[in-house]
């Protein structure tokens, strides 16, 4: 993926196309710095597909797929929940992990969905637990079967 160099103000300079300015941040690092020309991204009630010149917003990530359109190439992230904020041509992404989508490993995602699955659920505090373990293998599975 590119760097941001050749942006200015929402512009690709080498090009003359409008695009956007990814920026993907876990608590480790950033995770991904790149221009794109489209983002697709799961929220917690739905997925929403960012371009060029949408307007400002702050949504809630949910588990599963983002995506990544830069020229020609697409680019397959599992994202673990988390924030995104778009303003101008910027779009920030806050999450605790953004995962390449070929390097999800399908049998390790499934014994972790049925350890979640049995994990107790006899309070709300641990049946909130087993519940987003259980959504974030499912968000793993689901992008890790796209990518097959």
């Amino acid at each position: 993926m590119a760097t941001s160099s050749h942006l200015e103000e929402g512009i690709d300079v080498t090009s003359g196309a409008r695009v956007l300015e990814c920026v993907v941040v876990t608590p480790e690092e950033t995770a991904i710095q790149t221009p794109a020309q489209f983002i697709a991204l799961p929220l917690f009630d739905g997925e929403i597909g960012i371009a060029p010149g949408r307007a400002p917003m702050i949504g809630r990530l949910g588990y599963g797929e983002m995506r990544i359109r830069e020229g020609g190439n697409l680019y397959r992230y599992y994202v673990d929940g988390g924030f995104v904020e778009v303003v101008g041509n910027m779009v920030s992404i806050l999450t605790q992990r953004a995962i390449p989508a070929d390097q999800l490993d399908e049998a390790e995602i499934e014994a972790a969905l049925s350890d979640a699955k049995k994990k107790p659920a006899n309070s709300p505090e641990t049946m909130a637990i087993r519940d987003r373990a259980v959504a974030q293998a499912s968000g793993q599975r689901w992008v890790a079967r796209r990518e097959r």
